[in-house]
């Protein structure tokens, strides 16, 4: 499988384009709409035939741009099932495989930064969203955040893969683009080293953070596969 990591920099949003090397079929997972034209510009000079736009959960910072895609490709756009999403083609449940020519990628369902957060695994890293970040995790305080369930999705079913896993994550603000799964085992500074279930709790309860500046455009826009953010 071929990755290319894309970046925006507004929102600080990592996009991901998979492909098989040998049919072409690809993936794009977690596109963001102000860039549609830099990914469907980059996915023809590729020669890429893009089969899926999927999202690692209903973001809050940015507005995801599969309807767009699916409008230029004929993809099909791709969300966890507690989205309730209209628009989209796939619901996805934990355990869910997508094929992409020879290469398989599985559904992790990883809830706690919200409940409709799923990470992508693929031979040899996952793709994680907002679940696992570097030298971090995804908020829990607000649109159906829970520390409990994202302390349980990380250390029950991301840390369990293997050690050399690499992990991509939907976004980085220190300039970071990958880890691995031993390395966030280990230095992550709010799960590693076996940090308990009842610190890291106390951890997400005491951050004091800002709500996401485009929460009221982003929320319902990604509910809506980007083609309608009023």
């Amino acid at each position: 499988m071929r990755i290319e990591q894309l970046f925006d920099p507004t929102t600080s949003t990592y996009s991901y384009l998979l492909w098989d090397e040998e049919t072409k079929q690809a993936a794009l997972i977690d596109s963001v709409k102000e860039q549609v034209e830099r990914d469907k510009k980059f996915i023809k000079q590729l020669g890429l035939a893009l089969k899926y736009t999927l999202e690692t959960h209903i973001h809050a910072d940015h507005v995801t741009g599969s309807g767009l895609l699916r409008d230029e490709f004929n993809s099909s756009a791709a969300v966890h099932k507690n989205s309730e999403s209209k628009c989209a083609d796939l619901l996805l449940s934990d355990g869910d495989t997508l094929n992409l020519g020879n290469e398989i990628i599985d559904v992790i369902y990883t809830p706690g930064h919200t409940n409709t957060d799923i990470s992508y695994r693929i031979e040899g890293a996952v793709f994680t969203g907002d679940a696992l970040l570097i030298n971090g995790c995804g908020r829990t305080d607000f649109q159906s955040g829970d520390a409990r369930a994202l302390y349980h999705s990380i250390t029950q079913k991301l840390f369990t893969l293997g050690d050399e896993t690499i992990v991509y994550p939907g976004h980085d603000y220190s300039g970071f683009t990958s880890s691995t799964i031993a390395r966030e085992k280990t230095f992550n500074p709010r799960l590693g080293n076996n940090r308990s279930e009842e610190e890291f709790v106390a951890i997400m309860d005491s951050l004091d953070l800002e709500p996401p500046a485009r929460i009221d455009i982003a929320v319902p826009g990604n509910q809506q596969c980007g083609l309608k953010t009023a």
